[in-house]
């Protein structure tokens, strides 16, 4: 009964901690990037910042206005797409 218990409390923090990664982080920069088969290595140098910076924005950390302009353009998007991207803009 008491593993029941830690299974399905184990299983609850998972789902929230998953749909808080979108909501939180108000990007879906992880989503896009995994669906073109991109590794964060490769985002990041065709962005031209480094991996720890993409890390971070997949996080839901805040960056400056020119990375978020890198980013997007790296995925393939154009600039007016930017609220497709980032949420929050």
């Amino acid at each position: 009964m008491i593993l029941a218990n830690m299974g399905l409390k184990i299983s609850i923090i998972r789902r929230m901690t998953e749909n808080s990664e979108d909501t939180l982080g108000r990007n879906i920069v992880r989503k896009i990037r995994e669906e073109l088969l991109m590794s964060k290595a490769e985002l990041a140098r065709k962005a031209g910042v480094s991996s720890l910076t993409i890390d971070r924005i997949e996080r839901g950390k805040s960056c400056r206005m020119e990375t978020k302009r890198k980013i997007i353009l790296a995925l393939g998007y154009d600039l007016t797409d930017k609220g497709k991207v980032f949420l929050e803009s």
